[in-house]
């Protein structure tokens, strides 16, 4: 894959824009690991490579079992690898990230309330859909993951 430009030096005020997101999410009192889960889960339904290998990567970081990493996009049938709260949280990514289709069902709602906060619900929502912003701007851009730029 050939990257097709540069868009952090072209547009740097946007791109620290986003970063201001980012570092919100990162620092709103959510576990930087549950964050890390729904990254992934938003980027993997999005088929980005580039943020696909750098959340894995990250989720290695904070200690995340290789068995547990490789059943995220299976997650419902992981049975209980997964707790109630990380999958109410991988059922609302899917949810927003899938917006279009699922219109966000009470349900998924519902259930994320049950486990976290509304500041919580807020900020999960907020991290949920910066990662897809992200996504949309590496795929549409072409950025190739850190695994291919050193094969």
């Amino acid at each position: 894959m050939t990257k097709r430009l540069d868009y952090a030096s072209i547009s740097p005020e946007g791109m620290k824009a986003m970063a201001g997101v980012h570092s919100y999410v990162g620092h709103c009192g959510l576990p930087k690991a549950l964050i890390e889960l729904v990254y992934l889960r938003a980027s993997q339904i999005n088929g980005c490579a580039y943020c696909v290998d750098l959340h894995t990567r990250a989720l290695l970081k904070e200690g995340l079992t290789i068995e547990k990493l490789m059943l995220v996009s299976v997650w419902r049938e992981a049975g209980a690898l997964f707790d109630e709260r990380e999958q109410a949280a991988l059922a609302w990514s899917e949810s927003v990230t899938r917006i279009a289709e699922t219109g966000a069902p009470d349900a998924d709602f519902v259930a994320l309330s049950e486990h976290f906060t509304q500041k919580e619900v807020v900020d999960l929502t907020l991290a949920i859909s910066l990662m897809n912003a992200y996504n949309r701007i590496a795929i549409g851009f072409r950025a190739p993951p850190a695994a291919a730029k050193s094969a």
